[in-house]
């Protein structure tokens, strides 16, 4: 018997230190729902990775869907577009039928009035259709110059993923008053009495001479072929925009699926499992208590000593 060294105390005090520290634990990974770095410190690196991956590529996903939200808006445009070509087209037929002097200017006023809102839509540093500052219909990237009313070169960028170089570029039509560039060319032939080609002309249509003012008129030499051409430029933007957001919508959903399925890995990682740390926490607050029950017993045993002396 000795009472300097009680190891049953010793002994007991250090299952009953470890069973606290190891409750502590415990109640640490209950109260924060993850893991520690030193319960695994390899799965928590690739937690890590994974981590910064899907919060990248939900930044991804929000960039495509602002990239949809940009063509639907410049769709939503065009479509007013259309309506005032299609306008412009009936006024130029109405303008071929029986009618006076004063009705012939009443209706050119109209027209006139047709192409100068597409302009206004679509021209100038004043020019409506935008998004977020970008310009849509002035060509390049819509990023106005600052020293100059024009734009920067190149097409809107959109980063469309969470590693480096995996972006998209959007293209947006020209439809500027100042483009002159050739949408469509405008054919007539004239015809002999029996039927055979005597002569044709064939009249290249640019999209400025179809909304300047000082280049066509109601009246003028073909007109409704050439609304016709700018008819179908503008639904061929339209139909491009519209491949083009249907490819960002595919993306969104490839990204979405991505980005859960990543949330999924890390968590099988970095989560700590509630229901059997909730039984560990149990099993570690039993044996605490009986730790304590127990040193407090292993502490009585040198008063038996007493006995001896008597």
């Amino acid at each position: 018997m000795r009472i300097n060294n009680n190891s049953a105390a010793f002994n007991v005090w250090t299952s009953y230190t470890q069973n606290a520290t190891n409750l502590q634990k415990s109640m640490q990974k209950l109260s924060t729902g993850v893991i520690s770095n030193t319960d695994d410190p390899a799965g928590i690196g690739i937690s890590e990775r994974m981590r910064a991956q899907y919060k990248g590529t939900a930044m991804a996903r929000q960039n495509s869907e602002n990239g949809i939200s940009l063509l639907q808006t410049a769709d939503a445009w065009l479509q007013k577009v259309n309506d005032q070509l299609s306008r412009m087209k009936a006024l130029s037929i109405e303008a071929n039928g029986i009618m006076s002097d004063t009705d012939q200017a009443n209706i050119q006023t109209e027209f006139k009035a047709m192409q100068e809102e597409i302009g206004r839509i679509t021209s100038k540093y004043t020019a409506a259709a935008k998004f977020n500052g970008l310009y849509l219909f002035r060509g390049g990237n819509g990023v106005a110059v600052v020293t100059s009313d024009s734009v920067q070169t190149g097409n809107i960028s959109v980063q469309i993923g969470a590693d480096v170089d995996q972006g998209i570029q959007l293209a947006l039509s020209d439809l500027q008053v100042t483009n002159t560039a050739t949408i469509g060319t405008v054919s007539t032939y004239a015809y002999s009495t029996n039927g055979s080609i005597n002569t044709s002309t064939h009249t290249a249509v640019s999209w400025a001479s179809i909304i300047d003012t000082t280049k066509m008129s109601v009246s003028s030499t073909s007109t409704i072929g050439k609304i016709d051409k700018a008819i179908d430029f503008v639904a061929n933007a339209r139909a491009s925009m519209g491949a083009q957001q249907t490819r960002l919508e595919q993306t969104r959903s490839g990204l979405l699926s991505y980005e859960d399925n990543l949330r999924a890995a890390e968590s099988k990682i970095r989560d700590v499992d509630m229901a059997a740390e909730s039984t560990n926490f149990t099993k570690y607050q039993i044996l605490t208590n009986a730790a304590n029950a127990m040193l407090a017993q292993a502490n009585q045993l040198p008063s038996s000593v007493l006995q001896l002396l008597g």
